[in-house]
């Protein structure tokens, strides 16, 4: 099977399966998904999205968020992980979007690099998702999955998967494919215990056939 096949495989049933996947972040704007992809890093969006109602609420844009001080802010985000570095670049973040950016979210990853609090993954899925622009976000299960269906080969950081999978993807799909990816990892190809039983990948799955190959030689044993 060539790698252009592979990836056909894996976009069609997909496609075909989950054609409206989405974030799970909830947002109304891009600087509230700004604030929210930012807070979810290394925590879960269910976490997040208990956590910013109140943060919308009281900053409910740049400018506001801009003008809070860390003890009025820490406290809504103390439940979050790594609370004392997120309310500082929160904060940094806000004022940078007005010194720089007239308060608004850009829409360049080159531009949205440079807010503190921001790396290529949230820039990434900031312009994914706001914009629909081609550009593949590779968090965990990304790199994870992406790896495991043989989308991406000896790729060992996020940005070696990323360019490997804008490779073979159409444009028009990564956006939708960053979303796939993702869920997919979330809920079906888990870290520990991938529910293998219930994917439908499974016939080109190269974990999936590694799994298999190991428990026979363990049998014969």
């Amino acid at each position: 099977m060539t790698k252009k096949e592979r990836y056909k495989i894996v976009l069609d049933y997909f496609e075909k399966n989950f054609p409206n996947a989405q974030t799970e972040l909830i947002y109304k704007n891009s600087f509230q998904l700004l604030v929210a992809v930012i807070l979810s890093a290394q925590c879960t969006d269910v976490r997040v999205n208990q956590t910013t109602p109140a943060i919308f609420k009281k900053y409910p844009s740049a400018h506001a968020l801009a003008k809070a001080s860390f003890d009025d802010l820490f406290p809504l985000i103390k439940s979050i992980s790594y609370p004392n570095n997120k309310t500082k670049h929160l904060i940094a973040m806000a004022n940078m979007l007005l010194d720089k950016f007239g308060g608004e979210v850009p829409m360049r990853v080159d531009d949205l690099v440079q807010l503190p609090g921001v790396g290529r993954k949230t820039a990434n899925v900031i312009t994914s998702v706001v914009d629909q622009q081609p550009n593949m976000a590779v968090d965990t299960h990304v790199f994870r999955v992406s790896a495991r269906l043989g989308l991406t080969t000896k790729a060992t950081t996020p940005l070696a998967a990323e360019k490997q999978l804008i490779q073979y993807i159409p444009e028009t799909l990564v956006h939708k494919a960053h979303h796939w990816l993702i869920l997919h990892g979330r809920y079906t190809c888990l870290a520990r215990n991938p529910k293998c039983d219930t994917c439908g990948l499974t016939d080109i799955c190269i974990f999936y056939k590694q799994q298999l190959k190991s428990k026979s030689s363990k049998k014969a044993v």
